[in-house]
Formats: structure tokens, C-alpha cells, sequence
């Protein structure tokens, strides 16, 4: 049986030590189909682009956070696939805007 807790707990820590080391950040923002806003904050490992923090503005206003501090919940969760600007249709956006999300 795998043990679901130290995958989880491995899992954080690797988006953790790439939140805390990283030294070049990239925002981003896209637009779903239900009209929502998706804002991203990504920095690089080993040649790819990896989202450490994730926030979900809703149609409706809701906001939804993920990061290494909360990876999931019962409204989604962090990705954990590497992410092309380009091929995402992503939106780059200034530092201070995804801040100003995050921090809502």
C-alpha cells in the first residue's frame, strides 16, 4: 500500500524548497471558460517552468489558494505538470498584480 502521507509530505517539500529558493519568478493570469481568473506565479527548475503558487478568482468572487502551505482542497489544487507560457495561452502579468490577488 502506498503511503499517502510521505508522498504528501514530499510533495510539499519540494514545492516548498522551490518557493524558498527561488530567485527569478514569473506571473502569469488565464482566463477559464466559466470566466474565471487563474493568476500563477511559476519559477524555474531544471529547464521548466514549475507553479509554486496557484490562485482561482471565480465568477462568483470566490478565491482559491494553492501553494506548498495548502496543496489541495474540495475546489482543486496545485498543479503538478510543468507549464509553457505559450502553449497554456498564459498571460504574463506584473509581480504586484498576482500579489494583489494572492494576498486578497
Amino acid at each position: 500500500m502506498v503511503d499517502l502521507e510521505r508522498i504528501r509530505a514530499e510533495t510539499a517539500a519540494y514545492f516548498r524548497a522551490l518557493d524558498e529558493s527561488a530567485t527569478l519568478r514569473h506571473h502569469f493570469r488565464h482566463a477559464d471558460e466559466d470566466g474565471g481568473l487563474w493568476y500563477i506565479e511559476a519559477v524555474p527548475d531544471r529547464g521548466e517552468l514549475i507553479v509554486v503558487k496557484q490562485a482561482e478568482l471565480t465568477s462568483a468572487g470566490q478565491l482559491h489558494r494553492y501553494s506548498w502551505e495548502h496543496l489541495e482542497d474540495e475546489h482543486g489544487g496545485l498543479t503538478d505538470q510543468a507549464i509553457d507560457p505559450e502553449e497554456d495561452l498564459l498571460e504574463a502579468v506584473p509581480a504586484e498584480e498576482f500579489q494583489r490577488v494572492w494576498m486578497r
